[in-house]
């Protein structure tokens, strides 16, 4: 599928929306009348779902696209992608028009817009005093850490079939495009207007232009709505711990999930899954009717009878020689019984603040490890002390670059984990105990996996692990 065809089905499909979008005129059109939806978190209502109705001055709201790119490395998410665009782009004219402000985050595509006049407004918008880490990927804010996170993304999400996945790695590779992460810039279907848009990938950058735009309210698009949309430094995690009034447009947006991954429901299920997660821990959202008028959009692969699915009894794997991540919580309960594993492995993210590892680190565990890896790297055996094996953590420029690294133990045969200690990481100036919640996955006497294959994911850790996973090491 080429760059033209994309292009052409867009503008196909654009003036169809135009008709039904844009010609709805709210009783004020210099406001946005919107029924907010959440999950609570009581259990004693008799409606977990709830709605606010509030009115929003479109002066004092802002539009964020987020990683709506030209291009993606999975097929079957071009095409969500393409469904979805004309209707996102009604949304931002109509939002233009009625006064709000519009702000282009396509992220690592800042170089394509050198000198655009709406990446001018945006480096150029005065400096204010900012909250802290508002540059940083945000992993988890405090609703999240007694949360799980709904479905396994730890394989990228992809949920192409592999032979056309290969075909469509195979043009982007004709194109002169990286197949792994293509885009260059934001899909050609989305208008920008450089005399009143804001282009910028920067948390810092959108910041400042909310503030200095005295912006009140925020409203997400754009994808994908379990990796960018929550986690980049503009997404919806950031914002909502800054107290910013942030909605997601659950309609104009869409997840990265392989439903052949847990818990192994259909592509569409998983999404509700997400937007579900998102309205109990994060935010609210709603829908581009309740701007656009007509109807919210519906995927055209999605033909289940009933939708926005907020919870799932878990299926069964549909292919046991792919390795099943669980949550598993250490120190190990003694009951937790592996007898039939050959080796398990468990694995988490680690986050190392700036000036952490400003001199050498040590990973401290105890048990049958048999090898650590941090970021597929394997750590090298330091020595053993009071039983434990130590693991030499090197300086290295990506481990401390404010985002989480993906660290994983193997340990060899065991009978049951109760023999599992929480491993220590030391960086010198503070020891940080990793006890709590970790991912674990069985390695049986039949499944024949090599030593890598468990510990490598095809995204950073920032994307493909749940926040539930997350360690902050202490400076």
């Amino acid at each position: 599928m080429s760059r033209s065809f994309l292009t052409g089905l867009t503008q196909m499909t654009l003036g169809i929306v135009f008709l039904i979008g844009t010609n709805v005129i709210l009783a004020d059109d210099s406001a946005f009348s919107l029924n907010k939806r959440r999950l609570v978190r009581d259990a004693n209502v008799s409606s977990d779902r709830v709605f606010e109705k509030v009115d929003w001055k479109a002066e004092q709201t802002a539009v964020i696209v987020c990683d709506v790119w030209d291009y993606h490395h999975s097929i079957n998410a071009v095409r969500r992608i393409e469904e979805i665009l004309p209707r996102l782009n009604a949304l931002l004219v109509e939002a233009r028009k009625r006064g709000a402000i519009i702000i282009h985050a396509p992220s690592d595509c800042m170089p394509e817009y050198a000198g655009h006049p709406a990446r001018l407004s945006a480096t150029n918008i005065a400096k204010t005093s900012l909250p802290d880490d508002i540059a940083a990927w945000c992993s988890r804010i405090p609703p999240e850490e007694q949360s799980s996170y709904p479905i396994d993304q730890s394989d990228g999400g992809d949920d192409d079939d592999p032979s056309e996945h290969q075909r469509w790695a195979d043009e982007l590779k004709e194109l002169g495009r990286n197949p792994g992460m293509p885009w260059k810039a934001q899909s050609p279907g989305i208008e920008i207007d450089g005399n009143k848009d804001y282009i910028s990938d920067r948390g810092d950058e959108i910041w400042n232009i909310l503030v200095e735009r005295k912006i009140q309210h925020v409203i997400m698009t754009g994808v994908h709505t379990n990796m960018c949309v929550l986690g980049r430094p503009f997404g919806l995690r950031q914002l909502a711990k800054q107290k910013m009034d942030v909605v997601l447009v659950r309609d104009l947006t869409d997840c990265m999930y392989n439903p052949k991954r847990w818990p192994f429901v259909d592509h569409f299920t998983g999404n509700d899954l997400i937007v579900s997660y998102i309205e109990r821990f994060v935010c609210s959202t709603i829908t581009s009717d309740q701007i656009l008028g007509g109807h919210a959009i519906r995927f055209q692969g999605d033909t289940r009878p009933i939708i926005d699915i907020a919870s799932v009894s878990p299926k069964s794997n549909p292919d046991p020689e792919v390795l099943n991540w669980s949550i598993l919580i250490i120190p190990a309960s003694p009951s937790r019984s592996l007898s039939s594993a050959k080796r398990i492995w468990l694995r988490c993210a680690l986050r190392f603040p700036d000036g952490t590892l400003n001199q050498p680190a040590t990973l401290q565990a105890t048990g049958p490890v048999s090898g650590a890896w941090l970021n597929g790297k394997t750590l090298s055996v330091g020595k053993a002390t009071d039983g434990c094996t130590v693991f030499n953590i090197e300086q290295e420029l990506s481990y401390g670059n404010d985002d989480p690294n993906l660290l994983v133990l193997c340990y060899d045969v065991v009978s049951n984990l109760n023999i599992l200690g929480a491993p220590k990481v030391n960086t010198g100036t503070g020891i940080t105990e990793l006890s709590g919640k970790w991912q674990v996955a069985q390695e049986s006497w039949d499944l024949k996996v090599g030593d890598l294959s468990a510990t490598d994911i095809p995204l950073p850790a920032k994307f493909a692990l749940p926040p539930e996973i997350l360690y902050e090491c202490r400076r």
